[in-house]
């Protein structure tokens, strides 16, 4: 009898690929699909095994507003070229006249200003950012749909051919590159397919998550196909639909919210850092006035900005705390604020206590 060999799982990932996708669910909630998809064509591409004469991957990132597109990416490029700005991002609303083009191409020779005009996409922006050990570009084309017919057909070329040919007839190559593309189509409707799960709103009993999801995702590919020709979604890799976040999703990114600011903290007042707890009310009321589904997260920021980083500010400044203080931070229900109470020093927890008790509360 023939020997059997040993069955192998192609659904393991490498010990780089797993890393990268446990730093990218700590920095990004609620959109694991996403997250499996980068990993899987990033994961091809270390391994060799990424396609020739063609970028790394291309990925059209679909969702409403604040739903985490630009943060994903962003966040990538944190985990793997340690800088969140390492990001060659081109924002489509300035180019929605074809005469703009030339920001992006330079003009050719014999155009009034022609050597004046320094390219947004030259070889050398796309390598700006490349280490010893991972030559990688991370480009970011934002809110596609409003491009202007000349950047699509740019765009066809690079990402059939990863090639682009500058004004003076240089080329910029992007076989070294992620490309993404972001775009609100379809976000009122995946918003109405979701509200029942958004804030605190009760999801209907007769409906299950993955129901849900499979509507939003159809709402966000359908949109995506009216607006754009089929010639540019089959040079598309990877569509991704962003879900609008839920209570608990936000819940989650408060607390990595919350770290961000103890991390600000720290670097403003250095080793004896102020530190501070929220109190359950505290972060309820967060939540409460930073919710709404038409920003998603975006606006859960702006409200921690408005109604915590603001007032910790404004103490530090008028020397009520000082660097090595502890805060609690409760709600003040009757005047709808947080209020802040300096803990006794001999009560006062560490740093890293706060850290954790912000985590896990």
């Amino acid at each position: 009898m023939a020997a059997v060999g040993r069955l192998l799982d192609p659904m393991k990932m490498g010990g780089e690929a797993e890393s990268l996708r446990s730093q990218l669910q700590e920095r990004i909630v609620g959109q694991d699909e996403a997250i499996s998809e980068i990993v899987e064509v990033y994961q091809a591409f270390r391994t060799g095994l990424a396609g020739t004469g063609r970028p790394v991957g291309s990925f059209l990132l679909l969702g409403p507003t604040g739903s985490g597109k630009t943060r994903t990416v962003e966040a990538l490029a944190e985990c793997l070229l340690g800088d969140r700005r390492a990001v060659t991002k081109i924002d489509c609303a300035e180019f929605q006249h074809s005469h703009e083009i030339a920001k992006l191409i330079g003009s050719p020779p014999g155009y009034l200003g022609h050597r004046e005009t320094h390219p947004l996409l030259s070889q050398e922006t796309l390598n700006q950012y490349h280490t010893e050990t991972l030559k990688l570009s991370i480009v970011l084309f934002d809110e596609i749909e409003k491009a202007s017919d000349a950047l699509w057909n740019l765009l066809l070329g690079i990402l059939d051919k990863a090639t682009l040919t500058l004004g003076d007839n240089r080329h910029v190559d992007f076989s070294n590159a992620l490309i993404f593309l972001t775009s609100n189509l379809g976000a009122r409707e995946m918003e109405d397919l979701a509200r029942p799960k958004l804030g605190f709103a009760a999801a209907r009993a007769d409906d299950t998550a993955a129901a849900t999801d499979a509507r939003i995702a159809q709402a966000g590919l359908g949109a995506a196909r009216r607006r754009f020709a089929p010639e540019f979604m089959n040079r598309i890799d990877k569509t991704v639909v962003f879900a609008p976040l839920g209570e608990q999703n936000l819940r989650q990114i408060l607390q990595i919210e919350l770290q961000f600011v103890h991390e600000r903290l720290y670097q403003a007042t250095g080793s004896t850092s102020i530190r501070f707890t929220t109190s359950r009310a505290a972060q309820d009321f967060l939540l409460r006035e930073g919710t709404d589904a038409r920003y998603g997260a975006r606006h859960l920021k702006r409200a921690l900005e408005r109604l915590l980083v603001h007032p910790l500010s404004s103490l530090i400044a008028s020397n009520q705390v000082q660097a090595g203080d502890s805060l609690l931070v409760d709600l003040d229900s009757v005047h709808s604020r947080l209020s802040f109470r300096k803990e006794p020093k001999e009560t006062a927890a560490t740093a890293d206590e706060a850290v954790a008790k912000s985590r896990a509360a």
